[in-house]
Formats: C-alpha cells, sequence, structure tokens
C-alpha cells in the first residue's frame, strides 16, 4: 500500500483520481496548490507524489523542492497535458522523475506505483536491499519479493515458515516496510514468555491485576497500533492457552488484564515458526482453527543452500556493515568467497553472518582481507552432521541390503533425483548407481 500525495487543482480530476488510487488499495492525501502540498511533504511522509505541472500559485517542482533530504526514496510523477513538455523537463530535472499526459493510463499508473512498493535501497557496498533489509537477486528470493508485494497491499495476516536462520524477522520487517514503514513494528517472541505471563505481554494489564503489577502496561498488541505485530515461535505457545489468541484475532478486541472494557485491535499479525506444514499439525502445537486465522497468507523462505548464488551478495553486505561501523575497509578474496559459497550452510544466514563476523575480526591488516577458519562449521552444524550420518534407530533389524537401499533413495531425494551428484556423494560410479536401482526394481 502506496502513501500517496496528490496535488492539482482541478478538483474532477482528484476526485476520480483519488477514487482510483483508493480502489486499488492505496492511501490517498489531495492538494490544490504549492502551498497547502509544500506543508503536507515538511508534516508527513509519503511514498509516491503525483504533481499537476501548473498550480495556482506555481509548479509541482516547487513541491519537490520542498521535499526533505532524507526523504530521496520518494517516488515523484508530474502531470501534464502537453507530451512536448515530458522531454522538457526530463532535460531540466533529470530521468528520475516520470510524467504523465492526462488522461492517465491505469498500466502506467500502476507501475509507477509499483517501482517504490520494493522500497529499494543499497549498503555501503552497493548491495541492493530490497524492502530496506532483504539481500538477494536468485530466482526463489524474487519469487519471495512478489509474494512480499502482493500480501502488503492486502493487509492479511501472514505466517512465515522455514529452518532455523533463514531471516523470518527480516522477512517480517520487509512485508511491515512494504505497506506501513511510518508505524510500529513490535516484534515478540511466543516462546520466551513465561507461562503464566502471557496473557500480559499480548494484552497488557492494569494496576493491581495480579501481584506484582504495580502500574498499568500496554501488551504487543497495543504496541502495534497501526503497525505490525510480529509474533515469532508461536508454536511454542501453549496450546491450551492459544484459544485467548484466537478470540482476539476473530474479534479484532483484547481485554487487559483486570480491565472491564474491550480495546480495538488496529495491527496486522505476521506469526512464525521453523516447523514444517505437516509437522503443525501432526505435533498438535497449533490450534487448527488459530492457524486458519494466522496462515491466511503462509510464505515459505528458502534455505540458504537453495540460493547459493546470493552468499557473495550476503558475504559483501555483512562486511559493508562491519566496516561501516568501525570505519574499516575489509574485503574477502575470491576464494574464500568460492570457499564459503560451496559450504551448506545448515544454520542458514544466521550462521553465515557469525562466520563473516569471526573472520573479519581476523582479518589479516597487511592484504585487508577476511581471515576463514579451519572449518566453516559451526559446533551446531557439526551434532546435526553427526547425528545425520549416525545409524538410525530405525535401521536395527533391517538388512545391509534394506540399509543401503534406504541410503540411496534418502541421497537420491536429497539431490532431487539428480544420479550423477548422489552417485559422487555416496563414493560409487554413476553405472553402480543404476546397477542397484534396477536391482531394487526387479526386487
Amino acid at each position: 500500500m502506496a502513501s500517496i500525495l496528490l496535488v492539482d487543482d482541478d478538483n474532477a480530476f482528484v476526485q476520480a483520481a483519488a477514487e482510483l488510487l483508493d480502489r486499488l488499495g492505496h492511501q490517498v492525501q489531495t492538494a490544490a496548490s504549492v502551498s497547502e502540498a509544500r506543508a503536507l511533504v515538511v508534516e508527513r511522509r509519503f511514498t509516491h507524489l503525483i504533481l499537476d505541472l501548473f498550480l495556482p500559485d506555481g509548479s509541482g517542482f516547487n513541491v519537490v523542492e520542498a521535499l526533505p533530504s532524507q526523504r530521496e526514496d520518494t517516488q515523484i510523477a508530474i502531470i501534464t497535458g502537453h507530451p512536448s513538455v515530458k522531454s522538457i523537463g526530463m532535460t531540466l530535472h533529470g530521468p528520475n522523475i516520470t510524467y504523465f499526459i492526462k488522461p492517465l493510463e491505469l498500466e502506467a499508473l500502476q507501475s509507477f506505483l509499483a517501482a517504490n512498493r520494493d522500497a529499494r535501497n543499497t549498503d555501503a557496498a552497493g548491495t541492493t536491499l530490497h524492502f530496506g533489509c532483504l539481500v538477494g537477486e536468485s530466482d526463489c528470493m524474487k519469487a519471495l519479493y512478489t509474494m512480499i508485494e502482493r500480501v502488503a497491499a492486502a493487509h492479511a495476516n501472514v505466517m512465515l515458515m522455514g529452518e532455523s536462520g533463514v531471516g523470518k524477522e527480516v522477512v517480517a520487517a520487509a512485508i511491515h516496510n512494504a505497506c506501513a514503514p511510518d508505524t510500529p513494528f513490535v516484534a515478540t517472541n511466543c516462546g520466551a514468555f513465561a507461562r503464566d505471563l502471557i496473557g500480559s505481554e499480548l494484552f497488557g494489564h492494569e494496576k493491581g491485576a495480579f501481584t506484582g503489577a504495580t502500574h498499568r502496561k500496554a501488551g504487543v498488541f497495543e504496541l502495534a497500533k497501526n503497525g505490525t505485530l510480529f509474533l515469532d515461535e508461536i508454536t511454542e505457545m501453549p496450546i491450551d492457552l492459544q484459544p485467548n489468541l484466537l478470540r482476539a484475532l476473530e474479534t479484532q478486541k483484547i481485554t487487559r488484564l483486570g480491565a472491564t472494557t474491550q480495546t480495538d485491535i488496529h495491527c496486522r499479525v505476521i506469526s512464525a515458526t521453523n516447523r514444517k506444514e505437516a509437522d503443525i499439525a501432526s505435533d498438535n502445537c497449533l490450534r487448527e482453527d488459530l492457524y486458519y486465522r494466522l496462515a491466511v497468507f503462509p510464505i515459505q523462505i528458502p534455505p540458504l543452500r537453495e540460493r547459493r548464488e546470493d552468499i557473495p551478495l550476503l558475504v559483501r553486505h555483512f562486511l559493508a556493515d562491519f566496516n561501516e561501523v568501525h570505519h574499516t575497509h575489509i574485503g574477502v578474496s575470491d576464494v574464500d568467497l568460492l570457499r564459503i559459497q560451496q559450504y551448506s550452510w545448515p544454520g542458514n544466514v544466521r550462521e553465515l553472518r557469525h562466520l563473516v563476523h569471526r573472520a573479519y575480526i581476523m582479518a589479516d591488516p597487511a592484504t585487508g582481507k577476511i581471515q576463514l577458519p579451519e572449518q566453516l562449521s559451526s559446533p551446531f552444524s557439526r551434532v546435526e552432521a553427526a547425528a545425520e550420518s549416525s545409524p538410525a534407530s530405525g535401521w536395527v533389524g533391517k538388512t545391509v541390503s534394506d540399509v543401503e537401499q534406504e541410503l540411496i533413495e534418502k541421497t537420491l531425494e536429497h539431490f532431487q533425483g539428480d544420479k550423477r551428484k548422489a552417485a559422487d556423494t555416496l563414493g560409487i560410479s554413476l553405472k553402480t548407481l543404476y546397477n542397484k536401482l534396477n536391482t531394487y526394481v526387479r526386487n
């Protein structure tokens, strides 16, 4: 959802355009003069300005001049009734301003409004930050950006799913940035709540509501008013306490502990879990009715191993952060970058950032490059790898042939049927793999 300032002294045009923009799901403020518009751009933050070229007290460019310097990402369009003015305007003011010819064409307008939906900017290394916080140009990340764009306009509740460390809170922040960047973003971890304080943390309490309640406290729903509430590890909330959250989502009202009146909820809820979708039901960790309220729009965030082409971008982005904080110019060699890219990253982006931070601290002053440890794996990934390589209890009582068949099948599944990769990993020739597969089919 874009926040638009529409400036034109043609009342009929303004009324029609404002109605169209409202139907497209955007917030619209109107003004009829330069002076009125200049006051608004100083007072409020708009993602898009649509300005008539000729106004009673000046030009649309006079409004642009009043735009605060920190609003450089604001998208600007000038409306004119004469095509020749477009080329003149581009010569005087550069190509970064869009020009519309009346009457407005819907496709051109939608394209202009989508230009800043991505909320792009760059870090110190020149890496593009999508929605101000996400890094990556892989196909799966582009698909994620499309989903963020569409759900941002819908204002539906979102459930983020993915492995630990993929960046669920960052994606939640991206959705918030795409729809309501000037409103509160409140993040809380449901797994960290003390059982007897969950009601107070979510809904707040009045003074004296319970022992130790020495003052009135607003819950996270109230703190996120008009903005976004991020509920991380939602599946760790005790299931017998989930009906209170369900009722709040159904009624769009909450009641502070100890209060007698209800308060309206005015926020989008984004929840997250690292459990697989099938496990949510089988583990009985989330009520079915609550799931449907929270997961109106579920999003699966890809693990880092499925977007290895993004790893160099992430490494340089993290280094840019560390260099900016410490006023340094540490880089990374192509050899180390290739080594980092070849690792499987079971801890995902979180593990990668930890590795880059350590390597940055150990950087060689002579070369100005990061210095990687001998092993890229963390203690947690080593434990995970050991668990995966150890014989599963389910293999006890099976024949060697059965275990071998299961190992081959799981390896093929891991590599999505790529027999050459599976054979290389298993340490056998491709011909041997085909022979064994043919044996399984005959048996």
